[in-house]
């Protein structure tokens, strides 16, 4: 194991650098009585040390608009009101090497990356801008937990087929499946790759599929959004006790073994993978924070199939953002709804505005992660 891998490891057992010893000691000051009597007493100025503001943080339900934009639930950026205040759409991806490279992939607002057999991943990428993509995917199949993660964000959840597993949970979500009578609506196969590797959907095939189940494309009343954000104006800064350098961030997947490396000239995290970089159609990935979340995991009976529990908190994780990374824990609300990451001073972290990427990381590799 190498000293990243082991410093990520203790991380995530609680060790943490010592805060210092210094004491600031209020006194109280005798009171100064001005009668009539009394010359006015001048005192003298105090300069007060000038310190950071405190950031603006928006609620999750806080649905800031203007001029026909509204604050997203998936980036806590503004966009156009037509595309925010409509329920996103959630898409399986593959991630194999004859399918890249993934198109749309650059829109999603949130990606969750998880194994799905043996050290093999996928991607659900949650995105609301893609009214002119013609060619999303490649889409594969569905997995148990990836319905949990589609239904955080009351999103409708795309997919061609599912694990025997896995079908009896997509009663729980708004879902267009690909081997069903529907798909030939809502996607199509090329001719430039091999099956299963060619199978992709498109907006105006989305949308018509839509339309045909009668899904509602408005957020349930009941929806409060997912995630806290700060302001553009004052970005959240990981410096506080417990926070540390991460420039280098290796989710420590086997199979793609993909990495991110933070440049500082634009604050964001850019992806890599099998080697180099990972490009979506729309150019190499990059994203503004990174949640590990460490789930405790196994396989379903004899098969290659992984069973993933994303309902219980074993291990805690990392969350990074601006080169910087605090030990996150979390908590997921009942069966269906969001997961809340508190960092170390127990407070439900604060997301910067811009794309988030959350590696589903089984516990049992949790000593592979390495943040330098």
């Amino acid at each position: 194991m190498g000293i990243a891998a082991f410093f990520a490891v203790m991380s995530l057992t609680g060790c943490a650098k010592k805060a210092g010893s210094d004491e600031v000691i209020l006194t109280e000051r005798e009171p100064i009585i001005i009668t009539p009597e009394t010359e006015p007493i001048v005192l003298e100025e105090e300069t007060a040390e000038e310190t950071e503001p405190e950031p603006e943080i928006y609620e999750p339900w806080e649905r800031l608009e203007a001029d026909g934009m509204v604050r997203s639930y998936l980036t806590g950026e503004m966009v156009p009101a037509e595309q925010g205040n409509r329920r996103p759409l959630a898409i399986m991806m593959s991630n194999d090497k004859e399918s890249l490279p993934q198109y749309g992939i650059n829109r999603a607002g949130v990606v969750y990356e998880a194994p799905v057999e043996g050290s093999m991943n996928r991607y659900m990428a949650i995105m609301e801008n893609y009214d002119d993509l013609d060619r999303i995917g490649s889409v594969r199949s569905c997995r148990t937990y990836y319905t949990y993660f589609a239904r955080e964000f009351d999103a409708i959840y795309a997919h061609c087929g599912q694990s025997t597993f896995a079908k009896p949970y997509l009663k729980n979500v708004d879902n267009i499946n690909g081997v069903e009578g529907i798909g030939n609506t809502a996607y199509y196969r090329t001719s430039d790759k091999k099956r299963p590797h060619n199978f992709y959907g498109s907006y105006e095939g989305i949308q018509k599929a839509i339309e045909k189940l009668g899904y509602s494309q408005e957020y349930n009343e009941e929806y409060k959004g997912h995630y806290y954000f700060a302001s553009e104006d004052h970005p959240v800064v990981l410096d506080g006790e417990g926070s540390f350098s991460a420039v280098l961030v290796t989710p420590g997947y086997p199979y793609s073994k993909p990495w991110f490396t933070y440049k500082e000239e634009d604050g964001l995290y850019y992806r890599y993978q099998y080697g180099g970089e990972h490009l979506g159609s729309e150019g190499q990935i990059a994203v503004k924070n990174i949640i590990i979340q460490c789930c405790a995991a196994s396989y379903y009976a004899t098969t290659a199939y992984r069973n993933i529990n994303v309902h219980e908190d074993l291990w805690g994780g990392f969350y990074i953002t601006n080169g910087r990374a605090v030990n996150i824990s979390w908590k997921k609300d009942g069966e269906f709804g969001v997961t809340h990451y508190y960092g170390p001073d127990g407070k439900e972290i604060v997301l910067n505005p811009g794309k988030t990427w959350v590696c589903i990381v089984p516990t049992s590799d949790a000593g592979e992660i390495a943040i330098q």
